[in-house]
């Protein structure tokens, strides 16, 4: 990848400049050339943001107009990657509907809040996952709607302390997709910046960033 645009903001309470500066300081390292901004107008120009190889939104909840929604989708259509985490990907934008549609997948709960619960690697010769093992992470279990078109990667199991009606769901907890031209990967984990200190969780982002760039 040559061009990255990182877009951070939205709810601070998944913080997204610490994540932003992880990801533009590692990306740096590998030769792209990384651009933050804290402001969504960056998706008001069409023809800028078609020269990026690589768009990672990290900014929960907010809303895009209707001329940024149908940029950003152009784009990842044409040929960009679109990858990100938790909710700074997974809950973004609430209103957009087309977003989800692309993302493949929304946030609607996480039961019981902070857990200890374990992730499965389901699909070990896809290249953003193999060579990982399954793994134990304390951190919020995503309660996700889901396209069923997904490439499954990772998956987990609720247990139904909380909820017991949903006792025994497997839960995707990452995947990859096409949107046109365009790869998107996601991964639910990332609701705290020392999650990127789990190996596992740590490749799988790296790996996906790279997978996702044109």
């Amino acid at each position: 990848m040559k061009d990255v645009l990182v877009i951070q903001g939205g709810w601070p309470d998944h913080h997204p400049r610490e994540f932003a500066t992880i990801v533009r300081d590692h990306l740096t390292t590998t030769g792209a050339d990384v651009e933050v901004h804290d402001s969504l107008a960056v998706l008001d120009d069409a023809e800028s943001l078609s020269r990026y190889d690589l768009i990672v939104p990290i900014w929960t909840m907010g809303e895009l107009t209707d001329v940024q929604e149908r940029n950003l989708l152009r784009a990842v259509e044409a040929g960009a990657g679109l990858a990100g985490w938790h909710g700074g990907m997974g809950d973004a934008f609430r209103p957009n509907l087309n977003y989800k549609l692309m993302v493949g997948g929304q946030f609607v709960a996480h039961p019981g809040n902070f857990r200890r619960y374990q992730v499965r690697i389901s699909d070990r010769d896809d290249p953003i996952s193999a060579g990982l093992g399954d793994f134990e992470i304390t951190s919020e279990q995503y309660y996700l709607h889901v396209d069923p078109s997904n490439e499954v990667l990772a998956e987990t199991t609720f247990s139904g302390d909380d909820l017991p009606w949903i006792d025994g769901v497997v839960m995707p907890v990452a995947w990859k997709r096409r949107w046109g031209l365009g790869k998107v990967f996601y991964l639910a984990l990332g609701h705290e910046v020392s999650e990127f200190e789990i190996p596992e969780v740590w490749t799988m982002v790296t790996r996906g960033l790279v997978w996702a760039s044109r």
